[in-house]
């Protein structure tokens, strides 16, 4: 095996080794969040505050999420989210803002600077869960694109890529 070989091996056991500890910790987040039961009025006021504080300081979390892929397998992927606005009209809730995506599994892992920032609009919902019980929580999936649903996105990770989301 030539060396070319076994680095072009070992970086690709390191993206599947990346793909399996976000699926492992989207997984734990999701069920964290179920068993809290949070409901979808709570988490608006988290992404208003995610907002004021990205206007303030060009504040972007860390976010993870389920995209569906064409033969139907769910892949958690990776982004930083900057939040614009918080809309509340006719019985829904919106989020709109920008996201780099920074790993998916056909890409790797892609540096913030090296990535390219996409609008968004997320739709937040309550929701039953009656997996072990009947819990009550939110959940929170993309409005303006198919299969990218379960958004996870943390308030305790926090940079500023204010300047290379779009505006």
């Amino acid at each position: 095996m030539t060396d070319a070989t076994l680095l072009a091996n070992f970086r690709h056991w390191q993206r599947f080794s990346q793909q399996e500890r976000l699926n492992r910790e989207h997984r734990a987040a999701i069920g964290r969040l179920e068993q809290s039961g949070a409901m979808a009025n709570r988490l608006a006021e988290a992404y208003r505050n995610m907002a004021a504080k990205g206007a303030e300081e060009g504040a972007c979390y860390r976010t993870l999420f389920s995209r569906t892929q064409d033969d139907g397998t769910t892949l958690t992927c990776e982004g930083w989210l900057f939040v614009r606005r918080v809309i509340a009209e006719k019985g829904s809730t919106r989020v709109r803002g920008s996201m780099l995506e920074v790993f998916d599994l056909q890409s790797g892992r892609i540096e913030p600077q090296e990535a390219t920032a996409s609008a968004v609009t997320l739709e937040l919902f309550d929701q039953i869960s009656t997996g072990r019980g009947v819990l009550m929580s939110c959940r929170v999936d993309r409005h303006d694109k198919r299969g990218d649903t379960h958004f996870i996105t943390f308030l305790d990770a926090v940079e500023n890529y204010k300047g290379m989301m779009k505006e």
